[in-house]
């Protein structure tokens, strides 16, 4: 079986608190875009913030980079984030590759 290359987004968000000693479990997600995961980053950052999210039509990943670092130099032993690029190689049949869809072949 033929293999196509995916792209996948790991966003690893996280505060450790003082009181825990087994330390606060990280919020992890995974997005099929870039901009969905800094979007996702954005909307993290400001409700640990107590921010209202702020709708917009395009994400800046600078923008929320530096949102993100502000959040954590607060307090920068504790607060933690990461965004992770994956390219993920996925098995595909032959037939998937040459389908083509009912209304088309009409």
């Amino acid at each position: 079986m033929p293999y196509e290359v995916v792209s996948a987004y790991t966003l690893i968000l996280g505060e450790a608190s003082a009181d825990d000693v087994t330390g606060a479990r990280p919020e992890v997600s995974v997005h099929s875009t870039a901009e969905d995961a800094w979007r996702t980053l954005d909307a993290g950052v400001r409700a640990r913030c107590g921010m209202r999210p702020r709708p917009r039509r395009q994400i800046d990943p600078d923008v929320v980079v530096r949102l993100a670092d502000a959040w954590r130099a607060a307090d920068p032993t504790a607060r933690y984030w990461q965004v992770t690029a994956h390219r993920l190689p996925v098995m595909v049949p032959e037939l998937a590759r040459g389908a083509v869809p009912a209304e088309a072949a009409r």
